[in-house]
């Protein structure tokens, strides 16, 4: 595999972003709905290990980010930019990430409501790393 095509820094910076964003988006924007959907608590979600849960989420979309940019610069060529590494992002999410959550939430018999939450999350990310890793390619 041909790894000079990887701009680690726009790795990272993707990855952050997905941090980021993730952050808003299980507290400010879907925080509560989330919760209720899991049944979990204040309390229940303040007893977990903080700093091992958001250092191997993080960990988990640098590999993320790592995977996408091999993707894009394998997959376009000269061809990339912020609109096709979006679109590569967007395709990803929605095709392979939310439907095999999906699966899983099937059979796990999860709401409906919590894989809307989870997989618009993903997709989300995923789309935002793709143009950020597009429009530095």
């Amino acid at each position: 595999m041909d790894f000079s095509q990887i701009n680690i820094l726009a790795v990272i910076c993707a990855a952050l972003a997905s941090f980021v964003l993730g952050a808003v988006w299980y507290s400010a924007i879907f925080g509560k709905a989330w919760q209720k959907e899991l049944g979990f608590t204040d309390e229940y979600l303040q007893n977990g290990s903080m700093p091992l849960i958001f250092g191997s989420s993080f960990v988990l979309m640098l590999i993320m980010s790592f995977g996408m940019s091999l993707l894009i610069s394998h997959g376009g060529g000269d061809a990339i930019d912020a609109y096709t590494g979006g679109l590569h992002g967007f395709v990803i999410g929605l095709m392979f990430i939310a439907t095999s959550m999906g699966i899983n939430y099937l059979y796990q018999r999860r709401s409906i409501k919590l894989w809307l939450i989870d997989a618009g999350y993903q997709i989300t990310f995923l789309t935002i790393q793709g143009v950020i890793l597009g429009a530095w390619h």
